[in-house]
């Protein structure tokens, strides 16, 4: 369920199916579920206010209220379900079992084995009562009136998408970076060029390591053999490491047969595989020595100039990788003001010397927020600008204080993750459920597009009104 609305969206239209005739409630029930169903509308309506403001940024008043409108939601939501399921006469579905888990012990009794219709009309009663008492308690907290006014839904920039693909157009990667990366492969005197070399590119997340090394791998692939790319991520296992591997030096190996192999099997292919060759390995955002211990088993040291590129947000896996005296560690620095400066225009003016003077000094504020961390500064231009559509200079303010402190002391993962946050404090209310359900599925799992809708509408995330 929503974090903002909880039950909210799926219950609504149950008190709505529970007006139709087939269920023969009397009038006056069905009066008591009209005026449910009009406070609940109310209610979500708030609840929807809420959920576009960053949690710190909430009044505790707002956050107590929140939470017993979310917990009445999901107690109503068991009484229905409970109700459609007992009096259901199989003319239609009943509402979905499932539901039932979090029936609270309050309500416990309340439809028995054998109750007849008129016991509908006490839990209408006893609900009733509860939706008073929080409505009662947000007018005597004045509830409307602390919850501030949302900022507009903004489109997410359509150019995000290309970020990792369209490496050329990142400030501060090619023609610098990149070359330091390339120079450090290469350096050392005849003997050292032909030993197996490890650079590690060590930085916290939105840095663009992985943009970086991409660009990298790919300008200096042709010069190898053998090579691959593989994404390693925080739950990875070393099977799946080996069998990505496999699959990348040989994409036309069936993935399947792999599955077969125990880990050493697999290193023993691996090895087979790059023997005596020339190979280029990147092994992409690694989280673990010992993981990292177990991978390197892979990769002998044939004296061929072979290369190995690992990235990793975490220094000592970075020095875990780099254990030899002819590897190297690379630390991956935020973006100079200049370079920050020209991508947050290029991203939101198209071109790097075309912001109007009057964006000029909130613009450096908010670059200075943005730590010169590229993932956050370009997430940041997509909400300012849509299109070709530059948001108002008050906008720009409003975004400026919500920001908060951001990163201008001690910039941390989770300090970035603050503000890429506002990407999805951005988003309608029905998209945040969606978008957090996904948190369900593994890292790097590939998720199903109609798989996933269908879960959507099964969980009551997805209404008929919005198909």
């Amino acid at each position: 369920m929503d974090l903002a609305t909880g039950a909210m969206g799926s219950l609504i239209p149950k008190l709505f199916e529970l007006l139709k005739e087939e269920y023969k409630l009397k009038e006056s029930v069905k009066e008591g579920i009209r005026s449910l169903e009009k406070e609940m509308k109310s209610m979500q309506a708030a609840l929807g206010k809420v959920g576009e403001m960053p949690r710190d940024q909430l009044d505790e008043q707002v956050k107590i209220w929140a939470g017993e409108v979310r917990e009445l939601s999901f107690d109503m939501e068991d009484v229905v379900d409970k109700f459609l399921v007992r009096v259901d006469d199989g003319s239609k579905p009943a509402a979905n079992p499932k539901k039932l888990k979090r029936f609270a012990k309050k309500m416990v009794g309340l439809f028995t084995k054998g109750k007849t219709h008129h016991e509908i009309a006490d839990a209408i009663k006893a609900i009733k009562k509860q939706v008073q008492e929080v409505a009662d308690r947000r007018a005597r907290y004045n509830i409307n009136n602390i919850i501030s006014k949302p900022a507009a839904v903004t489109p997410i920039d359509p150019r995000l998408g290309a970020l990792y693909q369209e490496v050329r157009d990142l400030v501060g990667i090619t023609g610098t970076r990149d070359q330091e990366i390339i120079e450090l492969l290469s350096e050392g005197d005849d003997m050292s060029k032909k030993k197996l070399k490890i650079i590690s590119v060590v930085g916290f997340g939105g840095l663009g390591k992985t943009t970086l090394v991409k660009t990298v791998y790919d300008k200096i692939k042709g010069d190898f053999n053998c090579r691959a790319f593989v994404p390693v991520g925080r739950n990875a296992n070393a099977k799946e490491v080996f069998m990505d591997i496999l699959h990348e030096l040989d994409p036309e190996k069936d993935k399947g047969q792999l599955t077969m192999l125990n880990e050493r099997q697999l290193i023993d292919k691996i090895q087979l595989r790059l023997e005596n060759k020339r190979y280029l390995i990147v092994i992409d955002d690694i989280w673990d020595e010992k993981l990292w211990k177990i991978i390197n088993l892979a990769f002998s040291n044939s004296n061929n100039g072979s290369r190995l590129i690992t990235t990793t947000r975490i220094a000592s896996v970075a020095k875990r990788c780099c254990s030899s005296t002819n590897d190297s560690i690379y630390q991956m620095q935020p973006l100079s003001d200049d370079d920050s400066r020209r991508l947050f225009y290029s991203r939101i003016f198209s071109h790097e010397s075309g912001c109007p003077h009057e964006f000029e000094e909130v613009s450096r504020d908010i670059l200075k927020k943005c730590g010169g961390v590229p993932l956050a500064i370009i997430t940041i231009a997509g909400v300012l600008a849509s299109e070709q559509k530059v948001n108002s200079h008050d906008e720009w303010h409003v975004l400026l204080e919500s920001i908060g402190r951001g990163l201008t002391a001690d910039p941390t993962v989770d300090e970035m993750l603050r503000i890429l946050s506002f990407s999805y404090y951005d988003l309608p209310c029905p998209l945040k459920t969606c978008l957090i359900y996904l948190s369900m599925f593994p890292e790097d799992h590939k998720i199903m597009k109609d798989q996933l809708i269908w879960m959507w509408i099964a969980e009551g995330f997805i209404q008929s009104e919005t198909i």
